[in-house]
């Protein structure tokens, strides 16, 4: 989110292109390689042994080894076989579509052949898994650039991920450049979703049953405007933080940049009459409360809790657990008993699962901001057990976090850094009915270098099963013209 408190630029060194090894040279050379495996990989991006939706776009890619002339590949699936000629292999949707249907619920067989100019040629194997689970239609995220303080040019994006078709949502063009951020849809719903304008002019965009409200989510009892939630089922009620975000600078390890809460509390809002309820107990001065979101049924609501500590000298020793408090949806006030599911390491952005099976969140070292974390890793809890479910096949050695579900609850959507370090990207990753997980592969896109050139970090992708319905000439509008509803407390 965008934080007023200082101003910099944070500069990084950005590598935009990532070479892949190619062997020995010696002839007829066939190779199995999986970057899982700890293998180099020869295609960008690296969709080997991965495994994909039915509806899924053309996944894409080019050939990265060095010194590569020419290239073939072939796919082999249902006693089929198709070959596509060139170092980049770009899709024509009515063939990959045709292909993905035969192959549902089995796999495809890849082999690429590579020539060299001055080389024996070499062939490299892989697989990809087709699953009969579909994925949501509609992607929606932020384009931003990778820093703490300056952004410049930000949108907030639709992306069909069935194609290439993308839709601007919201764009700076027609709000005078203002931040945007935090858009969530409830378990996957196109016709519940909200979002924030900030700024003068600004507010929360709420879209609700395809009617959108600009509203005032703030009253003289709560610390600022709401800023992270998340709607209820029922959308009636949205449960948000209401937070004083600092950026700041600490001498613990390398890390010297760090954004931290120096208050943050929880608050209810009522959509139907306006109101704020602040329960006493979920906004205490000795501890953070961040991060809320409900239980798939709505009944609870899962948070991060920390004791306060002096910021930012002991930023290494703030720590949030995962905590969860009853919810009644007729009234909108919360229970008093409060469950601690999980501490130890620093909990942040708890979503449950639509089907009410997982409840998938990020842990840290420290702190509430992992984006710039490199040991920021998803983990997941199966929330009949309690136990906590195996997501190493999903992270990586960069930060992996806010994650969305699809709304049949079989995908996972979330930003990682993995590569660079510096650009979030929208990864998928299926998770079975046991829980099991795939390995992840990048949102595809049509030119399969789209990612090495960009300059942009896809923040907070969000999965939706239909449309919003809404574009960047009507946010404007109601940018423009419509005033905020003002909301009260009780």
């Amino acid at each position: 989110m965008k934080i007023n408190t200082i101003s910099f630029v944070l500069l990084s060194f950005l590598c935009l292109t990532q070479a892949c090894g190619t062997g020995s040279g010696a002839s007829d050379i066939v190779r199995e390689r999986f970057s899982a495996e700890g293998e180099s990989c020869p295609i960008s991006p690296d969709y080997t042994s991965v495994t994909v939706p039915p509806n899924i776009a053309p996944l894409n890619f080019r050939y990265s080894v060095p010194d590569a002339k020419r290239a073939e590949t072939v796919f082999v699936y249902s006693g089929k076989q198709l070959k596509i000629k060139g170092l980049k292999v770009k899709w024509k949707e009515r063939k990959w579509k045709r292909m993905l249907s035969d192959a549902v619920g089995g796999e495809i067989s890849v082999r690429g052949t590579v020539s060299f100019r001055n080389a024996p040629s070499e062939s490299y194997e892989w697989k990809m898994y087709v699953s009969r689970d579909p994925v949501d239609s509609y992607l929606s995220y932020r384009l931003i650039e990778p820093g703490y303080e300056v952004w410049d040019d930000v949108r907030i994006m639709e992306r069909c991920t069935e194609n290439f078709e993308e839709t601007v949502l919201s764009s700076y063009e027609n709000t005078s450049n203002a931040c945007m951020n935090c858009h969530v849809h409830c378990q996957g719903r196109g016709d519940l979703s909200i979002f924030y304008l900030r700024g003068p002019g600004g507010g929360a965009i709420l879209n609700r049953d395809g009617k959108l409200r600009k509203l005032s989510l703030k009253d003289s009892s709560m610390i600022s405007g709401t800023v992270y939630g998340e709607l209820h089922p029922g959308g009636r009620f949205g449960v948000f933080s209401t937070n004083k975000i600092i950026p700041g600078f600490h001498t613990f390890g390398n890390k010297r940049l760090e954004v931290f809460d120096s208050e943050s509390d929880l608050c209810i809002a009522d959509f139907d009459n306006n109101r704020m309820i602040v329960p006493g107990h979920l906004a205490r001065k000795d501890v953070f409360e961040t991060f809320p979101a409900f239980s798939a049924d709505g009944r609870r609501i899962y948070y991060c809790s920390a004791d306060t500590v002096s910021l930012p000298g002991d930023i290494q020793d703030l720590n949030y657990s995962l905590c969860s408090v009853s919810f009644d949806d007729r009234t909108g006030e919360c229970g008093t008993d409060i469950e601690v599911l999980r501490d130890g390491k620093s909990v942040c952005h708890p979503k449950a699962s639509p089907d009410g099976r997982f409840l998938v969140y990020t842990v840290a070292d420290y702190g509430t901001f992992p984006i710039w974390h490199t040991e920021c890793d998803l983990e997941m809890m199966d929330l009949g057990t309690g136990n906590t479910v195996d997501m190493s096949a999903a992270n990586s050695d960069r930060s992996d976090t806010y994650h969305s579900w699809s709304s049949n609850s079989r995908w996972l959507v979330f930003a990682s850094k993995r590569g660079d370090g510096q650009y979030g990207k929208p990864f998928f990753c299926h998770i079975g009915e046991d829980g099991s997980v795939s390995k992840p592969f990048v949102l595809p896109q049509k030119d399969p270098s789209f990612y090495e050139k960009t300059l942009k970090s896809f923040n907070i992708p969000d999965l939706s099963s239909t449309s919003v319905g809404f574009g960047y000439k009507t946010i404007g509008s109601i940018w423009k013209d419509v005033e905020a509803e003002p909301f009260g407390s009780i």
